[in-house]
């Protein structure tokens, strides 16, 4: 069906919201992340408390390397979010590990969708099994500015 990365060696991912290195993880956001920029601390702690929290950290020295949450209600339906990757490992398969282990635990609550937005990330989502909207005319939004 989908491809199944594997984390290069020396890395982990864990769901433990008491890992995340939340200075770490506002930082990358509010300033490298086109969807974030300019998020404040304090929204960002919101969205973590309220997310189920995906890390990819080194083993040895227990460093945050990459980070990605969920809004779910781990039954039916969940919306992938603030996936990010630090650029000193990018392009070494921890990104696709990290989005292949979101997808493999909602698949394991039963969730029967994943929703999420990217601008450039097309061709690493498929990969993943995500497709375009079959009738994105059937979705609707509703937006408050920022």
């Amino acid at each position: 069906m989908t491809d199944t990365p594997s984390l290069p060696e020396g890395c982990e991912i864990s769901t433990d919201p008491g890992r995340v290195d939340r200075e770490r993880v506002h930082h990358w956001l509010s300033t490298d992340a086109y969807w974030a920029l300019g998020r404040t601390r304090e929204k960002q702690d919101r969205a973590i408390e309220g997310s189920l929290n995906f890390g990819v950290y080194e083993t040895v020295s227990g460093e945050q390397v990459a980070y990605a949450r969920v809004i779910t209600d781990r039954a039916t339906f969940g919306w992938l979010c603030d996936v990010y990757v630090d650029p000193s490992v990018r392009g070494k398969g921890v990104g696709g590990a990290l989005v292949a282990a979101v997808r493999d635990e909602l698949r394991s609550y039963g969730v029967r969708r994943v929703l999420l937005a990217t601008h450039d990330a097309h061709g690493v989502y498929e990969k993943l099994g995500f497709a375009p909207l079959e009738r994105p005319e059937h979705w609707m939004a509703l937006v408050f500015g920022q």
